[in-house]
């Protein structure tokens, strides 16, 4: 499952506020329903070799918002099926790379985001065969350099909307990667977390849900309230299963300024409660990947975007 890690809690809050009817089936997706969170930054897409997103595959972005003119009555059509129980599936996320050098790598990686510093980062971008696996296959473009191609993939690194220093900012606090299939020695982050996909797809179609509309916890035992402030009763804990996301806007009510927003999930007993935001990862996420020289490690690739 891939998606920028810089969104993996962004494309939840995404998703929340996603309406149904915007929640369209997309190319590799599981029957359109349950089990596939609304793409959009750091959402779910389709995994190797699964149903629907699964660990290791990618899915197109989703709009971040409800299309214009959308009819009333055509929203409600497609409601999202109603909370209730559902079986857990236990999820298990990857430990962090043995490698001190990816290590050192990330740390120059983030001084370069902190930095803003587009010279240094060119140094630590491949000098030639940069990739960037979208939905429709390999978009970069052969007639710019790999730093602009990366600059285009991830958000831009200059101008009022530019995102892509925040994205790599992110991306270097990614301790995680794994094998790209096709790609000899190409390692790409963060690593897709584990779990019975032949269960989640039983459990998708059980529940009415689309894989969009799941996560998981980025720790065990992550509280889960009955309002979405941190100080509203604990009603429930979340273990290490896969947990599913409700497509509510996110609720910051009675919360300090910086503190994250709160979105709606559904337990495996069926109860409905609120979590951070950034305590939940959307199962797929877009990913960027690496390859190690004699000089050490340079970003050469991304995939992900639609």
């Amino acid at each position: 499952m891939r998606r920028h890690p810089a969104l993996l809690a962004t494309a939840l809050i995404a998703l929340a506020c996603v309406p149904a009817a915007a929640q369209q089936p997309r190319p590799g997706q599981m029957a359109p329903g349950p089990g596939q969170m609304a793409p959009g930054p750091g959402q779910m897409a389709p995994g190797p070799g699964q149903m629907a997103p699964g660990p290791g595959m990618q899915r197109p972005q989703a709009a971040p918002g409800q299309p214009q003119g959308q009819p009333p009555a055509q929203a409600q059509q497609q409601a999202p099926a109603p909370a209730k129980p559902y079986k857990a599936i236990a999820v298990s996320i990857p430990p962090a790379a043995n490698d001190p050098s990816f290590e050192a790598f990330r740390k120059q990686l983030g001084d370069v985001a902190q930095k803003k510093d587009r010279a240094g980062l060119a140094r630590l971008v491949v000098a030639s065969g940069f990739f960037w696996e979208g939905e429709s296959g390999d978009k970069a473009d052969k007639k710019k350099s790999a730093v602009d191609n990366l600059g285009t993939a991830i958000g831009g690194f200059t101008g009022p909307d530019a995102g892509g220093w925040e994205m790599l900012a992110a991306a270097a606090s990614e301790p995680t990667m794994e094998p790209y299939g096709d790609k000899k020695n190409v390692m790409c982050s963060p690593a897709s977390p584990q779990f019975d996909e032949q269960a989640f797809e039983a459990v998708a179609k059980d529940t009415g849900t689309d894989v969009d509309e799941w996560a998981f916890p980025a720790a065990n035992g992550i509280d889960v309230r009955s309002a979405g402030q941190p100080n509203a009763p604990v009603i429930e804990k979340l273990g290490m299963n896969l947990v599913r996301v409700l497509p509510d806007a996110p609720s910051t009510s009675g919360a300090a300024m910086d503190a994250p927003p709160f979105i709606r999930v559904v337990t495996p007993s069926g109860k409905t409660g609120f979590v951070p935001a950034d305590a939940v990862a959307a199962l797929i996420s877009d990913q960027l990947c690496y390859v190690k020289d004699a000089a050490g490690w340079k970003i050469t690739g991304f995939i992900g975007g639609d």
